[in-house]
């Protein structure tokens, strides 16, 4: 297949990426986030030749199949303000639908299958009984073949969430366990015994696509790729937890093995998804489409740093948290990466209660009102006034509150995301005394 007369299109013989890697990780989420991040990192182990992935979609199919058609290979762009870099991927070797259960079952099936790696959004960890018995998600598919695994005596496996969850791995445990529990209490058992469940910090802004940039692919690299990735050029993964079967070599490449995975992930949690739900929600009231925008608007950057300064204080003085603050302004000042506002908006019940929550009850905990961390909570409470652009696991109790006035609606909404906060009368009158900040000024804001 050819893109036009002259420019073929990019498969592995056109990148000379070699033969494919036996598969030995499955990967669930198939997306823009994965390829940047896991897939790129597989790439650069020192044993990568031994590492292949199979990449299955989340919600369509569409994924699987423009990547099929590439033999699974795609260009990596590195965007900063200096310039664009080109490399093609090759670490993912089948790429397959979501909904196709039989082949995810025959590929755990395999005792050479040593690793699932997860990225399928925070919200997708919430599970009930038909999960498992329908196959009607990600982590029920998930536990019906690792009942293959358990039928074929293909032996123990590590799962590795690299969703921006607190606790990630505890989450996933519990949720596989339960869905496994459903099916087979002996089947939970074997679970317990064979499956390990390990925590992770993932770090890379990866906007969409856009038709812009796959038409500078192929100009820059003269070839047509209907699947390339832009990311920024920093990374980062930071690892907890056994890997019983093997792994591939991931320092190579610059990720981080630790005992104790919950400052890392609180650091990141709190100071750079805060600030992106900060952002998110406040950027888009003033009118900004991209982080790098609303950013740069003092109303935004005043609500970070007031955010960032409550974080601080429970953070570990080990983990350079100043430094930490001013390589976020600086990569989130790219103004290259055109990481869209209302992508990160997204799911917010769910991204609050992870970002905004621990570092309000942690101040209120030690005597200080939270200002920060409420005026994000507001920001959000501000900026999903429209139905049609709130996607959220909640969005028909959002829409149910929309439907009230004054403080019932702040109430309505506090609880959706904790029901003792909507009973605290101090934090009430706080969320709804700092949503008139974004409110008023949303109308006033000049682009």
């Amino acid at each position: 297949m050819t893109g036009n007369a002259t420019r073929p299109r990019l498969n592995r013989v056109v990148a000379a990426a070699g033969p494919k890697a036996p598969v030995r990780i499955v990967h669930l989420g198939l997306g823009a986030f994965h390829r940047s991040h896991q897939a790129w990192y597989t790439q650069h182990a020192g044993d990568s030749a031994e590492w292949g992935i199979a990449a299955f979609t989340g919600r369509r199919p569409d994924a699987a199949q423009v990547l099929s058609e590439q033999d699974g290979v795609f260009t990596l762009v590195e965007r900063s303000d200096a310039g664009d870099t080109f490399e093609v991927i090759g670490s993912i070797v089948e790429a397959v639908d979501g909904n196709d259960v039989g082949r995810l079952a025959a590929l755990l099936a395999a005792p050479s299958t040593a690793i699932v790696t997860l990225t399928i959004t925070e919200a997708a960890y919430a599970t009930d009984a038909a999960d498992a018995e329908h196959s009607a998600t990600p982590l029920g598919r998930l536990a019906v073949a690792l009942a293959a695994r358990k039928e074929n005596g293909a032996g123990p496996l590590a799962i590795v969430s690299c969703d921006n969850l607190a606790h990630n791995g505890t989450v996933t445990r519990e949720a596989v366990l339960s869905l496994a529990d459903t099916l087979d209490p002996g089947f939970a058992d074997w679970v317990r015994a064979n499956v390990s469940f390990v925590s992770t910090s993932v770090d890379r802004i990866t906007p969409r696509t856009t038709g812009e940039d796959i038409a500078e692919v192929a100009v820059a690299c003269g070839y047509d790729d209907a699947a390339p990735v832009v990311a920024e050029p920093f990374r980062n993964w930071i690892l907890s937890g056994a890997f019983p079967t093997g792994r591939p070599r991931w320092e190579d490449a610059g990720a981080v093995f630790v005992e104790d995975l919950e400052p890392y992930e609180n650091r990141k949690l709190w100071l750079l998804n805060g600030a992106h739900s900060i952002l998110a929600y406040a950027g888009q009231l003033r009118g900004y489409a991209t982080v790098a925008e609303a950013l740069a608007d003092p109303l935004c950057r005043d609500a970070v740093e007031k955010f960032w300064d409550e974080a601080a204080r429970h953070l570990p003085d080990e983990l350079g948290v100043p430094e930490y603050r001013a390589a976020l302004v600086e990569r989130f000042s790219n103004s290259r990466i055109a990481h869209h506002l209302a992508q990160i908006a997204m799911d917010g019940t769910t991204k609050l209660r992870m970002r905004a929550l621990p570092v309000l009850a942690a101040e209120r905990a030690e005597g200080r009102p939270g200002d920060g961390a409420a005026g994000m909570i507001a920001a959000w409470m501000a900026q999903v006034t429209s139905p049609a652009d709130v996607k959220d696991p909640l969005a028909a109790g959002i829409a149910e509150a929309n439907t009230l006035d004054g403080d019932r609606r702040t109430r309505a909404l506090l609880e959706l995301l904790d029901p003792g906060l909507a009973a605290d009368p101090g934090v009430l009158a706080q969320v709804h005394r700092l949503q008139d900040r974004f409110t008023a000024s949303s109308t006033s804001a000049s682009r």
